[in-house]
Formats: structure tokens, sequence, C-alpha cells
């Protein structure tokens, strides 16, 4: 496992590390017995940073952490997310009295002192302008409940917001082939104020894995299904802005890039890995073989800049013009 710096927090997390959305819900039927080995699996591997969020299964996945993680709490770093239970709108859902609410609900799940990274869970653009929730973030460091704190954001606007308060130290972002709207100007300046990044959804919901065809149907109870087009929460967070349809016949275009690599999705998280200044990646699971898969990319072959630049210019002319939503 290699491992990069969360910005200038510090702390050293394993650049491909995991999110947990799946193994909370939304995504499918899940197992919790096959979620905690994964989990165990994925640490006996190095992987030593998790990703959650208290409305992953109303919080299951905080509470499948804290069991696989029980013992080892000064060796796991553990980010989990706030501010979707309530209306993310709303000022009052900011508020100190609300935020140190959900604040002690996750400790009380994680079973844990402080929470490593504690970020706000794509919230509204209005509420990162104003400010108010970073003195709230401020107040729950002091009081020892956070360790550090960062922002979950849809949009490179707002990225570029929470990059005005010095004290954020991470941003979790959507970068994938199909996004790299990030490259121009969020990754840079990130990098250059000392700001860690985190990759979610580098897989595009999957579209990036090749394994899906025209007219695949998804669970009902995977947001892949019921959210293709934003019905429930932005349309960003599911196959990154793309429709399902045009996903499929665009990552069927993306193929070579398995050439020479175990498969299309290692070669996809290695591409993003190639950036240097992103710290880690995290994919979801169900079980122990995603785990594997997805841990391949460590070993997988980099890209060339010929290979880059065909990318580049793949995202610009066939993809761009076919995201929804702001991004």
């Amino acid at each position: 496992m290699n491992y990069r710096e969360l910005g200038n927090s510090g702390i050293k997390i394993s650049e491909v590390s995991f999110g947990t959305w799946a193994i909370g819900g939304a995504w499918g039927k899940t197992s919790d017995e096959e979620a905690l080995k994964s989990l165990e699996y994925a640490m006996e591997q190095g992987v030593n940073f998790f990703d959650t969020a208290d409305v992953y299964g109303d919080g299951h996945s905080e509470e499948l952490l804290a069991k696989a993680t029980k013992g080892k709490e000064d060796q796991i770093y553990i980010a989990t997310k706030f501010c979707r239970q309530g209306d993310i709108f709303d000022p009052v859902n900011y508020s100190y009295e609300k935020v140190s609410s959900y604040c002690e609900d996750s400790l009380h799940r994680l079973k844990r002192e402080a929470i490593d990274l504690y970020q706000i869970h794509c919230p509204a653009t209005e509420v990162l302008k104003d400010g108010k929730v970073f003195e709230v973030l401020d107040r729950l460091q002091r009081e020892g409940k956070i360790r550090h704190y960062g922002v979950s954001v849809e949009t490179v606007e707002e990225g570029l917001i929470c990059l005005n308060n010095p004290n954020v130290k991470s941003l979790q972002i959507i970068f994938n082939i199909f996004r790299q709207k990030p490259l121009e100007e969020l990754i840079p300046e990130a990098n250059k104020k000392g700001v860690g990044l985190l990759v979610r959804l580098p897989l595009a919901s999957g579209l990036l894995t090749g394994k899906f065809t025209q007219g695949h149907v998804f669970e009902e109870d995977d947001h892949r299904r019921f959210n293709e087009n934003g019905e429930e929460f932005n349309v960003g967070e599911t196959f990154a802005g793309l429709g399902f349809q045009k996903g499929v016949e665009l990552a069927d275009q993306l193929r070579w890039i398995a050439e020479g690599r175990p498969s299309m999705a290692s070669a996809a998280l290695r591409w993003i890995l190639d950036c240097k200044e992103i710290t880690c990646i995290i994919p979801g699971f169900k079980n122990i073989k995603q785990v594997e898969q997805n841990l391949t990319a460590l070993d997988t072959k980099r890209f060339s800049k010929e290979e880059m630049r065909k990318l580049q210019s793949f995202y610009e002319e066939k993809v761009k013009e076919s995201i929804r939503g702001p991004y």
C-alpha cells in the first residue's frame, strides 16, 4: 500500500481507501457479514481510511465501521459527513445546536471519542458562501469532538468557495475520466493551499467498470435506478451526471484503457492515482472480491502522456456536453 498526506493535516492515508455508501444501503442487496469481512480484508491490505456518512443506511455504515475497527481506533482513520438528515437549504440545519447533535450521534454510532475528519455533506452553495457553518466546525474542533474538517462538494465553484476558509483540510470531489473539469482550476488551487482531495465515484457509479450493457435493470433500492435523472438528489451523484444509456455508450468507447492492464476498472482508478495532487480514491464495495479488484489499481500500469492526452480529448469532444446539472 502507498500512503499520501491529507493536505497539511499531518496524517497519511492509503491512496486506495474505501467509501461505505454501498454497504449501508441504496446500492442493492447487502450483507452485514460480508461487509465486515470486506472491511477486515481491506485493513489487512493496509487500507487505513474509510469514508462514511450519517445518512448511509441511516447510520448503519457508521455502526459497521465501529464493529470493524474496534481496538484499531488509533490506526484507522474515519471520515463521516453531516447535514443531509435535515433541509440542506435551511440555515438552522447548520447551527451549532444542530451540527453538535449530528456530531454526537455519529460519535455514538462510531464508538469514538473524536471524528478524524468531519465533512459537510454536499450542502447548498449559499451555505458555503455564508460561511457560518465553518465557525461551528471550528468550535467543535476546539471542543475536541472533531480533529479536522472538510467539505464534500458537487461543483468546482463550491470547492473554490471552500478553499477560502483556511481551516478546511479536505475536499471530497467527483473526479474520473468522465468528470475532468476539476483538473482545470480546482485541483491545482487545492494543492497550492495544502488541502487534501478525496475522490468519490471514481468509477462513475460503475460505468467505468465496463460491465454494463444497454437495457440493464438495477434493483429497486439502488440509487442508480431511482436517481438516474436527479429525482432524489443531485443528478451528478449518479453516473457522473450522464444518462445511463449515454454512459454505457461512452464506456464502450473506453475499453482500450484495459489493454495491458488488469481490467477497465483498475485502469480507470489508475488514471486518477496518476494525478499526484489527489490524496486518495474512495470506491465503494459490497464484498471482498470488489475490494480486491479496486486494490489492483495500485499495481496497474501508469498512463503514458499520449494516453492522457487521448483521454482529455475524449472528455472534451464526446463527454463534456452530455453531463447534466452544474458541476
